[in-house]
């Protein structure tokens, strides 16, 4: 494994050349959000793949995310009219229910929540079934219930999020049980301690290894995390002691992923294999750049190491992912692996086009709030 600082001396070139203006990068964002609204004008539409889906699934959900992330910078009355005709049409409500335990009919809520707060409007009807939900989740005892990386992006901030708006510790602490022992438990634990990566579940934890003899990061789901505690440190102050512990792991990851960027700005749909399947690859590069952006904001990640490889990152994404028309090129559609949804390219379409939007929505959103020297 090359070591950070290896890349960091490759991308430290001068400033100037890489500096965006910020202008430019919300226009991008605009752009990208534009096709998907004008595709998908009815966002009570279900989705068909294989089989009809309700477009509260969490491909939609984190879609959501990104748009509330637009939102912020961007105060356009259209996005949040869009946001809450699909969250009335699904009454406010996780998919199958209040009695799902399943991370990504659950993802849906952080929006929920995000208009709750937003709105202002303390109307307990946006929020109750997502309560009910994670109290039942939590009446059972598990704790067992992320066996897949992904699914600490659709739960973990929604519960901090829970905590956030009923001010009860209760949620905090079970989502932070839940972490630890997808951390540290699962398949003997998924995180990979010595190097800051991760593997997204049981079946890839060693004795796997990819055809080059690799271990399999999947690019993805690494970003799946890393923006998970993104969301969840934004929430809490410093000084508590889940930021605290989770800080440790943001600045291990984002170690490891600088570690293994590409010359072009973009990483591998697997991370350090770049003989398998690798290959520019959208979604994980934007929810890296989203973390990068976010860390230096908030001071955690030092400026001249990671400050041009932002630069570069969102370079990358948008001269060479992102279409005259909004379209986004080099999305890996939906999977667990480096190798599902191949081949991925320039023009290829994704089976959904949503999350991809999203995650570059929160990149783009969160690269912005950077070049525009939010704090």
């Amino acid at each position: 494994m090359r070591k950070f600082f290896t890349i960091a001396s490759f991308i430290l070139f001068p400033f100037t050349l890489m500096a965006q203006n910020a202008d430019e990068v919300l226009n991008t964002a605009r752009k990208v959000n534009t096709y998907f609204m004008q595709k998908y004008a009815d966002p009570t539409t279900p989705t068909f793949v294989r089989k009809v889906r309700p477009s509260s699934l969490w491909t939609r959900g984190v879609y959501y995310e990104g748009l509330m992330a637009l939102y912020d910078i961007d105060k356009n009355p259209h996005y949040a009219d869009y946001t809450d005709r699909w969250a009335i049409f699904h009454q406010w409500t996780p998919r199958n229910g209040v009695k799902t335990t399943d991370a990504d009919d659950q993802c849906c809520g952080q929006t929920y929540i995000d208009r709750y707060i937003q709105t202002g409007s303390n109307d307990p009807a946006k929020i109750k079934a997502v309560i009910e939900n994670l109290d039942n989740q939590m009446a059972t005892g598990r704790v067992n219930y992320w066996t897949w990386i992904d699914a600490i992006q659709m739960g973990m901030p929604l519960y901090f999020k829970a905590y956030q708006v009923t001010g009860d510790r209760k949620y905090a602490d079970y989502a932070m049980q839940m972490y630890r022992w997808t951390r540290n438990e699962c398949g003997g634990g998924l995180l990979n301690k010595q190097t800051g990566f991760w593997w997204r579940d049981a079946d890839f934890v060693p004795p796997y290894k990819e055809q080059d003899g690799n271990d399999c990061y999947w690019s993805r789901g690494d970003g799946w995390v890393y923006a998970a505690l993104v969301r969840v440190m934004d929430i809490l102050p410093k000084k508590d002691k889940y930021y605290k512990e989770l800080k440790k792991d943001f600045l291990l990851m984002s170690r490891a992923f600088a570690s293994c960027v590409r010359d072009d700005g973009f990483w591998n749909c697997s991370l350090v294999s770049p003989t398998t399947f690798g290959g520019k690859e959208t979604t994980g590069t934007s929810l890296f750049l989203y973390g990068m952006s976010w860390g230096l904001r908030k001071g955690l990640l030092k400026a001249k190491d990671y400050r041009p490889l932002c630069d570069k990152v969102w370079n990358a994404l948008q001269t060479e992912s992102v279409h005259a028309d909004g379209f986004l090129g080099y999305v890996q559609g939906t999977g667990k692996q480096p190798s599902d949804s191949q081949p991925v390219t320039y023009t290829s379409v994704p089976d959904f086009e949503d999350f991809g939007t999203g995650c570059f929505l929160l990149g783009a959103t969160e690269y912005y709030k950077l070049v525009k020297g939010y704090k």
